[in-house]
């Protein structure tokens, strides 16, 4: 691709969200670099969101489209189709943009081209303890935030649509997202390496994310990301993991731990012996309380971390299980299995 000719198009799929939507486009406005269009596709709001859309006409280049409710991936397609610029950047309507980010954007681009991006996420400041809680749990080494692929890992780093971008031949090709209500973001990555293109982390693009405020709703989105996994597994073999496993396989020790644990107050001779999960299971939730009271210089976030991390673990591993028992043992069509993870066909 001829770089000088670099046109962005920002893609916002939304539901609701006014007061989101607000603050995303006033992050927008903001930019130091403005060489972009915004295409906002209003997935079927009850309460339309072109008013909050027409309060930036004077401030940024933003289109206004709305359409039936189908879903993010669909709606991101749709908007790709109506996009006049030969890159897409996605962005989540929970995230607020820095200002430098489109800069970046551009500085890696024209720099080392790759026709798929992902950026990193983060919690600001202003966030409540909770929304910092997950914020950990979701993007720290420790939890689940390097399953996806790293900074040493470029050519295979698995984007996340709040914050990523492919090109329009790479959007011709893989015909953009699939008809999948979870996990539609990992499948793309995968269909683009076995359509030979490559994806990369532009560490220096990063966005600030809200998450889930609510942790029943934390805890359900995680539960639906385990019984994803199962389902890309048999969609791409070729990139299955081990670590995919590792939620789970906490889920089972934490079991087995507190099992063994009472199973010591019982047999005293072994307790030495039955004692050894708890306490290894117990260093790692302390390693997940440090970790996370340095990164926000608050206990307070590092105890709620804990519980995060667990409600992550847990709910993201009995989804996997749940997944892989339906999927593999019973041999269920995945749709039938699970058929909020998928968009009716047309």
């Amino acid at each position: 691709m001829n770089t000088t000719n670099l046109q962005l198009s920002i893609i916002v799929a939304v539901y609701e969200r006014q007061d989101e939507l607000t603050e995303l486009l006033t992050s927008l406005s903001k930019q130091t670099n403005q060489n972009f269009e915004i295409i906002i596709v209003d997935d079927g709001s009850k309460n339309k969101l072109d008013a909050v859309c027409a309060k930036f006409q004077d401030q940024l280049n933003i289109i206004y489209y709305y359409k039936s409710n189908s879903g993010p991936g669909k709606s991101r397609n749709f908007g790709m189709e109506k996009a006049n610029g030969n890159y897409f950047i996605f962005l989540d309507s929970d995230t607020i943009i820095p200002p430098t980010y489109i800069q970046s954007v551009f500085d890696e681009l024209t720099t080392n081209f790759v026709d798929a991006f992902g950026g990193p996420d983060d919690a600001d400041e202003s966030f409540n303890d909770y929304q910092k809680a997950i914020t950990f749990s979701m993007t720290s080494f420790l939890t689940t935030g390097g399953i996806r692929g790293g900074k040493k890992q470029v050519s295979k780093f698995q984007p996340r649509s709040f914050n990523m971008g492919i090109s329009r031949k790479a959007y011709d090709v893989t015909g953009g997202f699939a008809a999948m209500r979870i996990g539609e973001d990992p499948d793309l990555s995968m269909r683009l390496w076995e359509n030979g293109f490559e994806t990369r982390l532009f560490q220096n693009s990063k966005v600030i994310h809200k998450r889930r405020t609510s942790l029943r709703k934390f805890a359900k989105q995680v539960y639906q990301f385990g019984v994803a996994r199962p389902i890309l597994n048999q969609l791409h073999p070729n990139y299955v993991k081990p670590t995919f496993w590792f939620p789970s396989l906490f889920f089972l020790g934490t079991l087995l731990a507190f099992t063994t644990t009472l199973l010591g107050f019982i047999f005293k001779d072994y307790q030495l012996i039955l004692f050894i999960p708890i306490v290894f299971w117990m260093i790692y939730i302390l390693l997940i309380f440090v970790f996370a009271t340095i990164r926000f210089k608050s206990i307070k976030v590092g105890i709620l971390s804990m519980q995060t991390t667990l409600i992550q673990f847990f709910n993201y591993g009995f989804g996997f299980l749940e997944s892989q028992i339906k999927l593999n043992v019973l041999k269920k069509d995945p749709k039938k299995a699970f058929p909020t993870h998928f968009h009716l066909e047309d």
